[in-house]
């Protein structure tokens, strides 16, 4: 049995679809198993013992002209028929994502509870048992519709020794010294009322420093350098600042070692919670319920605003959506956590052992 799974972006919902792989392989271990993603999440597939091949979907060659499209579009249709699908899993529910599950030729085709731009007319859409809970659960939930069992949930995020060790370094030329104990803050966020205030985090840190963590920020963008820099000017004594220092494989390295990870609902927050380090997310657009740290929504931080949950990018009032929480109400979630933290922290099960 051939079965493609087709969750293209972004970091955080890659992130949230990585059980669906481990759930198929363990109830249909000779099953071949595809994945199209698109090139920025790609590194969190390499490595997956549960996924045979990668199929890469680059968007910007389709999109960048007619003559693109042209060019892109045979060869990638060509490849999907290859895979000879038996079954296709489409976990985006967008127009894309319909059009690469018509194309790859499999005759039985699903998707989520909450698909969008006709992508049901492509696939059948799964209201299963947690068509309101975690997004987790609801892929899981497609999964389960062609008949996969879930004893457990895996987020199969595996990481060399020569990548664990490029971590070590990384944080030591920081100034984090080898077997220190340190707390990773991640400032940034693609939607803008997503993010924590840097005055927040700022102070944030330098609690952290009194707890005898290391506050280390990370990030990616050039939004997340700006809002490092700003974080530093604030402190009185700066974090440790790595953004933009490392690749998505060795910033789940750093995170899989942390104490703790502070941040909004964004992707290397759920990575730090798929890895099962304690992970506090602060939030205010998007709800818990179906976005908070996975089986950690005892420390999802909430606003109380009564138009949260409004799920917009930026905020039609013009308010800072998440500046109505206060550094206290972080540090009280966190006090818990860092004492707990001072035991080893749990690693992600070893994938194929159960």
């Amino acid at each position: 049995m051939n079965i493609l799974i087709i969750k293209l972006s972004a970091i955080g919902d890659v992130i949230h679809a990585l059980p669906v792989s481990h759930a198929i392989k363990e109830t249909f271990p000779e099953a071949r198993t595809t994945w199209v993603v698109e090139p920025p999440a790609r590194e969190l597939l390499e490595g997956n013992p549960y996924i045979d091949d990668i199929l890469l979907f680059e968007k910007k060659k389709f999109k960048e002209s007619l003559g693109g499209f042209v060019r892109n579009f045979g060869p990638f249709r060509r490849r999907l028929r290859a895979g000879r699908f038996d079954i296709a899993l489409d976990l985006q529910g967008l127009g894309k994502s319909a059009a690469i599950a018509w194309f790859s030729g499999a005759p039985r085709r699903l998707g989520t509870c909450n698909m969008r731009e006709l992508s049901d007319h492509i696939s059948h859409p799964v209201i299963g048992p947690h068509a309101k809970g975690h997004i987790v659960e609801r892929y899981l939930d497609v999964a389960r519709a062609i008949g996969c069992r879930v004893d457990k949930v895996v987020f199969p995020v595996v990481l060399s020794e020569r990548e664990q060790t490029l971590a070590i370094r990384i944080l030591e030329q920081g100034g984090v010294p080898q077997g220190a104990r340190y707390a990773v803050l991640v400032p940034g966020a693609n939607w803008p009322n997503k993010r924590w205030p840097a005055k927040s985090f700022a102070a944030l840190a330098d609690w952290l420093y009194d707890q005898e963590l290391i506050p280390v920020l990370v990030g990616g963008g050039p939004v997340d350098e700006n809002r490092a820099a700003e974080i530093e000017a604030q402190a009185k004594l700066p974090p440790v600042n790595l953004t933009g220092r490392t690749s998505l494989r060795q910033l789940a390295a750093i995170l899989s070692n942390a104490a703790v990870t502070v941040g909004g609902d964004t992707g290397p927050v759920h990575l730090a919670a798929g890895l099962r380090v304690p992970t506090v997310m602060i939030m205010g657009p998007t709800d818990a319920n179906r976005n908070g740290p996975y089986d950690q929504s005892q420390n999802a931080i909430e606003v109380t605003r009564p138009c949260r949950y409004c799920w917009k990018r930026a905020c039609p009032k013009g308010l800072d959506c998440l500046a109505s929480i206060p550094v206290e109400r972080v540090t009280e979630q966190l006090a818990a956590l860092t004492t707990k933290a001072k035991s080893p922290v749990p690693k992600a099960p070893t994938p194929g052992k159960k």
